[in-house]
C-alpha cells in the first residue's frame, strides 16, 4: 500500500467515525450541564465538556482491546481535527496552533486518567468533576454533584451500548 493510499484510506476509515463524534459534541453541547450542573458556558467549559465525554468513549473503546483500537485512534483524530478548527474559527494562526493543540491533547490525556480512575470500582467522580470541569472551582457542591452523577451515568450507560451500534453514533443521552 503507498503512503498517499494510506493516508486517504485512513482518512475515509476516519469520516465513518463522524457520526460518533458528532453525537459526542452534541452530548457535550446539552444544555443542562450548562444549566443544572452550572458548567461555565465559554469556550473553556464547553471544551471541558466535549473533553470529558470524548475520553469516556475513548475509555469505552479502550475495553474492547483490539477490537476498540484503531476507532479510538481515529475519535482521538477526529478530536484534534476539530480542536485545530476551532482554534482557527478564534483567530488562533497557524504559527502557534500547534502549540495550543499540543496543549489540547494534554489536557485530554488528563482527563482520560482522571476519568479511568474514576470509573475503577473505588472511583471518584467528584474528584474528578472538580478537577477537570470545575478546575478545583465549583460554583457549588449541588452543582458539583449533578456534574458528577451525570457523567458517571454516561460513563456506565456508555459500558450496555455494543460496540457496533456506538461506531455507528449511538450515544446515551448525558
Amino acid at each position: 500500500m503507498s503512503f498517499l493510499q494510506r493516508i486517504f484510506g485512513r482518512s475515509d476509515r476516519r469520516r465513518a467515525l463522524d457520526p460518533l463524534y458528532r453525537a459526542i459534541v452534541a452530548a457535550a453541547r446539552d444544555p443542562s450541564w450548562y444549566r443544572e450542573g452550572r458548567v461555565p458556558d465559554t469556550v473553556d467549559g464547553r471544551f471541558d465538556m466535549v473533553a470529558a465525554l470524548t475520553a469516556m468513549v475513548l475509555l469505552r473503546l479502550e475495553a474492547e482491546g483490539e477490537a476498540g483500537r484503531e476507532a479510538s485512534v481515529l475519535v482521538a483524530e477526529l478530536f484534534v481535527e476539530d480542536m485545530d478548527a476551532s482554534l482557527r474559527q478564534i483567530g488562533i494562526g497557524d504559527y502557534v496552533v500547534g502549540k495550543h493543540i499540543g496543549r489540547l491533547m494534554g489536557a485530554l490525556g488528563g482527563r482520560l486518567g482522571a476519568l479511568r480512575a474514576a470509573r475503577a470500582p473505588d472511583g471518584d467522580f467528584v474528584a474528578a468533576a472538580r478537577r477537570n470541569i470545575f478546575h478545583d472551582a465549583p460554583p457549588g457542591e449541588e452543582a458539583l454533584q449533578s456534574v458528577a452523577e451525570r457523567l458517571e451515568r454516561f460513563s456506565r450507560s456508555l459500558d450496555a451500548v455494543p460496540l457496533a451500534e456506538l461506531l455507528t453514533g449511538r450515544v446515551p443521552a448525558p
